[in-house]
């Protein structure tokens, strides 16, 4: 029997670390193949980022369709219960956002680097 001691341990077993979260942002806006996540994410490796996709599909979160077409193409989505995962994700995009000011304002050199091609994915 799996224990958790507070609920947001379960939260983190699933979209905790580095790029989860960062995928279930980019799919909220719709079906994605492998190339185009990747080029959405910087520093992630195509390894590092199917991986990724394979748990949030073990998960339940993310959706993975296979065209049955030459050359293949495999297209991933969120599923019913991935999007009420964006919830999440959206709170703490706005944190981060509200935190970066707030760190401009005490002296610190940071930018937020919006990229012009986020704006379909945001």
């Amino acid at each position: 029997m799996k224990q958790y001691h507070l609920g947001i341990e379960a939260t983190l077993e699933i979209i905790g670390g580095k790029w989860k979260a960062l995928i279930i942002c980019l799919l909220i806006s719709g079906a994605k193949r492998t190339s185009e996540l990747q080029r959405h994410i910087h520093g992630i490796s195509q390894k590092v980022l199917i991986q990724q996709l394979r748990e949030l599909e073990e998960d339940g979160l993310v959706r993975r369709h296979v065209y049955q077409q030459m050359p293949p193409k495999v297209e991933y989505s969120l599923t019913e219960y991935g999007v009420t995962a964006n919830k999440i994700v959206d709170v703490m995009c706005t944190w981060g956002k509200e935190n970066i000011k707030r760190r401009q304002c005490q002296g610190e050199d940071i930018v937020l680097l919006e990229d012009e091609s986020m704006g379909d994915f945001e």
